[in-house]
């Protein structure tokens, strides 16, 4: 098993009802295209507050998608991924109900973080405006701790409760995780939101020094007992290319507004930009369970003074046409038209982003599979899925219109799509071709580009140009060289 091949990202719930249901989909419709799976948490509850990233118990599967033994099941022959929540557990944990009803005096009430914990003299004006947080307002939410009132440091949602990794008992606590993953067929832990964990006085409380040296004694840990490491931190691209040398992988999170800016405005400069400096150890995406980001491609107040990827005005024109080729859906699911509010994304599902042409997404699939890294599919995206309305009607929350529930019809009727089966094909060459073990090219010229992988005789090449979205895809096989994959495929 390699681990350059292509995996899914799915919940296992929203795609296949649970995780036998996924394993079954994987070795059956969906054979071939997917060498391993990132499984979204399952943890109990997996449809809490925030899609199950508000762990009760981090170490346990929850019963309705089955057990660890379909974990490792999962596991036998494919790489599973999971997420090792660093920052936060729910407010309904039992430790922490434990600390509501105890205060101090509970033997877990130092593993939780206060606005005292971190100042404790006190916070000037100054210090709280600093704070960096991914939604509007201060990450403080009053609660009851013991019978006093305290103000509880919750980063993300109220029901998301921050630990203090100063403490032995934070530590206790995300070793069991660790371990009971790694023993439950994990071989890849995905770090969320840890950029959020350095919390210290007199900074921004984001990517600290500290925040280096507990991702440093995670990646430790899993090295230990065999794991890789890939760190999720959204900002500014060179944090993300200064992170990537200090650990397995990190997301290439600038790829999808290159991507999107490079077929929607006929522009492939500032991919090409990216491509010169890109991290090499990295996890490719275009979509994800999370929004289309936008602070990675952009200046940020991290690094004041450093120009972004896109320049400001082509990253509001880029937005405006995501909301516009969804036909205002988008709108309506991103920042203050919706709750979970986060500053730095559009949520919008990839293929209304497209404005659903079947043949720019798939141009916009393969680029990402040909450019170099770990590619990871989201479900939504693979089944090109568009923005449930009715979800977010429902919940409120605007990630959620790229979150949707499948049933095991909309699957099979999703596979017969054009751009579903162009995909899987592109998949499907990416798993198995032996030149992507090899070298990359690529070379840009104007509105056209060319991506390739050459590994002595095989070889594997993208034409493609963004001003039309034609594309071919060519490869090496037993009979000499071939189209596999052309834009006519997917098309009338």
């Amino acid at each position: 098993m390699t681990f350059h091949g292509p995996q899914l990202i799915t919940y296992a719930d929203r795609l296949a009802g649970d995780l036998r249901g996924l394993r079954t989909l994987l070795d059956g419709p969906l054979a071939g295209a997917f060498d391993g799976v990132h499984l979204l948490p399952f943890y109990p509850p997996y449809d809490g507050a925030d899609a199950g990233f508000d762990p009760r118990d981090h170490t346990a599967v929850d019963p309705r998608l089955g057990s660890w033994d379909d974990v490792r099941a999962l596991a036998g022959g494919r790489t599973v991924m999971a997420d090792v929540i660093v920052n936060h557990v729910s407010a309904e944990s039992e430790r922490f109900r434990d600390v509501r009803e105890r205060g101090d005096d509970s033997p877990h009430a130092p593993m939780f973080l206060t606005l005292g914990a971190v100042f404790p003299d006190g916070a000037t004006e100054e210090d709280l405006a600093r704070v960096y947080r991914p939604r509007p307002g201060l990450p403080f939410t009053v609660m009851t701790l013991g019978g006093r009132r305290r103000l509880v440091w919750t980063t993300f949602t109220p029901d998301q409760v921050d630990i203090d990794l100063r403490t032995p008992q934070a530590w206790e606590y995300l070793t069991s995780v660790v371990d009971a993953l790694t023993s439950g067929g994990v071989t890849m832990l995905r770090l969320d939101a840890v950029g959020y964990t350095g919390k210290e006085a007199g900074t921004d409380c984001f990517m600290t020094p500290a925040t280096d040296a507990y991702t440093e004694r995670i990646v430790a840990q899993a090295h230990e007992r065999g794991a890789q490491v890939l760190v999720e931190v959204h900002g500014h691209h060179t944090q993300q290319i200064e992170i990537a040398r200090k650990v397995d992988l990190v997301y290439d999170f600038a790829l999808p507004p290159l991507v999107l800016h490079a077929l929607t405005a006929g522009d492939l400069e500032p991919l090409a930009g990216w491509l010169q400096i890109r991290p090499a150890n990295a996890v490719t995406v275009l979509d994800t369970h999370d929004g289309i980001g936008i602070v990675d491609v952009g200046p940020s107040d991290l690094r004041p003074g450093e120009p972004g990827l896109l320049a400001p005005e082509k990253i509001d024109a880029l937005v405006e046409r995501i909301h516009e080729n969804s036909g205002g859906t988008s709108r309506q699911a991103t920042g203050a038209a919706a709750s979970n509010l986060d500053l730095y994304q559009v949520n919008c599902t990839f293929y209304d982003a497209l404005a659903r042409d079947d043949r720019r997404y798939v141009l916009a699939r393969l680029i990402q599979l040909f450019v170099p890294g770990i590619p990871q599919v989201y479900y939504v995206g693979l089944l090109a899925g568009a923005n449930d309305m009715d979800l977010l009607a429902a919940t409120g929350v605007g990630r959620d219109v790229n979150r949707h529930h499948f049933t095991p019809e909309e699957v099979t009727a999703a596979l017969e799509h054009p751009a579903v089966r162009g995909q899987l094909a592109g998949l499907r060459l990416r798993s198995s071709h032996a030149a992507f073990g090899g070298t990359f090219e690529w070379d840009v010229d104007g509105t056209r580009g060319c991506l390739a992988w050459t590994a002595g005789e095989a070889r594997a090449t993208l034409t493609f140009d963004v001003a039309d979205g034609t594309f071919a895809v060519h490869a090496t096989g037993d009979d000499g060289e071939h189209v596999v994959l052309a834009h006519t495929d997917v098309t009338a």
